[in-house]
C-alpha cells in the first residue's frame, strides 16, 4: 500500500511540476515570439483535437487545451515513474535520466503526437526549437525524475560502483 501511495505522489508531484513549469515557459516563449495571449496558446493546444474550430471557441476551447496539456504532463510523469520502479538507475541518476526523459518527451510530442493531431505541419524557428528542447529537459524531464526520486527513494549504489580501482 505504501508503494502505491508513493507512486501516486510521485506522478502527481512530477506531473504538476512539469505542467506548471512547461506552461510558464510556453506562455513566455510564445508571447515573445508571436505575441500570443494565454487564451490563444491554449486554443492552439486544443486545435490538435478540434482543428481550426478551437480558435473561435473562447475560454471553453482554451480550457480543453489546458486539459490536454495536463494530460500530457501527467502521462510523461507516469511513464517515468513506472519505468523507474523497474529500472532503479533512473532514480539513482535522476538528473541525467530526467534530462534525457525531457528530450524524449519533446521528440515524442514533435515527431509523433503533433503530426498525428490536427495541427498543421510547420517548422519552428531555431530559437523556439532550442527553447523547446532545453525547456523540456529542465522544466519537464528533470522535475519528473526528481519527484520520482523524492517519493520512491534513491536506490543506493553498489559497493563496487563507489570503489576506486
Amino acid at each position: 500500500m505504501k508503494n502505491n501511495r508513493a507512486r501516486v505522489q510521485a506522478i502527481l508531484a512530477g506531473g504538476l511540476l512539469a505542467a506548471v513549469l512547461d506552461a510558464a515557459d510556453a506562455l513566455v516563449a510564445y508571447k515573445l515570439a508571436f505575441g500570443m495571449s494565454p487564451l490563444a496558446i491554449y486554443q492552439f493546444v486544443a486545435s490538435g483535437m478540434l482543428g481550426k474550430d478551437a480558435f473561435p471557441g473562447g475560454v471553453g476551447t482554451a480550457l480543453v487545451g489546458v486539459a490536454v496539456h495536463l494530460t500530457v504532463a501527467f502521462s510523461a510523469a507516469t511513464v517515468f515513474v513506472l519505468a523507474s520502479e523497474r529500472l532503479p538507475s533512473l532514480r539513482r541518476d535522476a538528473v541525467a535520466w530526467g534530462l534525457a526523459h525531457g528530450v524524449a518527451v519533446f521528440l515524442v510530442m514533435n515527431a509523433v503526437v503533433i503530426p498525428l493531431s490536427r495541427i498543421p505541419a510547420s517548422l519552428p524557428s531555431l530559437p523556439l526549437l532550442i527553447n523547446g528542447v532545453v525547456g523540456h529537459m529542465l522544466l519537464v524531464g528533470l522535475p519528473i525524475a526528481l519527484a520520482a526520486r523524492h517519493y520512491l527513494g534513491s536506490p543506493g549504489r553498489t559497493a563496487l560502483a563507489g570503489a576506486v580501482v
